[in-house]
């Protein structure tokens, strides 16, 4: 399932960062865990409105596979999928990435996660996806922009008094 890297040939990489108002263990969780996944993974459409995630699969080991399905507010399904390569708790997860649809072949390419203490109670997501094709560098660039909105506005709403997520 998981084909070799090869991020010379295709160098193309997307790198985006926020600080968020929480310390990196519960960063690091919200990353991980599939029940705070679906309340942020995916982009929003056209409408501002947020993908809703229809599915997800996780064996959350370093070799362990993951796979999950996105589905648009018009109600398409995206799948993905890939293979945990890092896992370090709560500083860093490194991670393969496809997009999967039948009779069409997508390159992995690799996504990093690093959780960097930003003070007393922040941290700095610092978020590379690296071996992308040129033709998709920009897709890959606002769709994970607007997960990492989403991602930050989840963890507000974590962090709130009366949170009961």
């Amino acid at each position: 399932m998981d084909a070799k890297l090869d991020l010379q040939a295709r160098g193309q990489q997307v790198v985006i960062e926020r600080v968020v108002r929480v310390p990196p263990a519960l960063a690091f969780e919200v990353w991980t865990s599939p029940r705070h996944l679906a309340r942020w993974w995916g982009p929003r459409d056209e409408q501002g409105r947020d993908f809703s995630m229809a599915s997800c699969e996780m064996d959350f080991r370093s070799g362990g596979r993951w796979r999950i399905c996105i589905r648009s507010p018009g109600g398409e399904d995206y799948w993905q999928h890939g293979q945990y390569r890092e896992i370090t708790p709560p500083e860093r997860l490194v991670f393969t990435f496809a997009w999967e649809r039948a009779g069409e072949t997508f390159p992995f390419t690799l996504v990093e996660v690093d959780f960097l203490q930003e003070g007393p109670d922040a941290t700095r997501i610092r978020f590379r996806q690296s071996g992308l094709p040129q033709s998709e560098r920009d897709g890959h660039a606002s769709g994970w922009a607007e997960c990492m909105d989403r991602l930050t506005e989840h963890l507000a709403a974590v962090q709130a008094p009366e949170a009961k997520l």
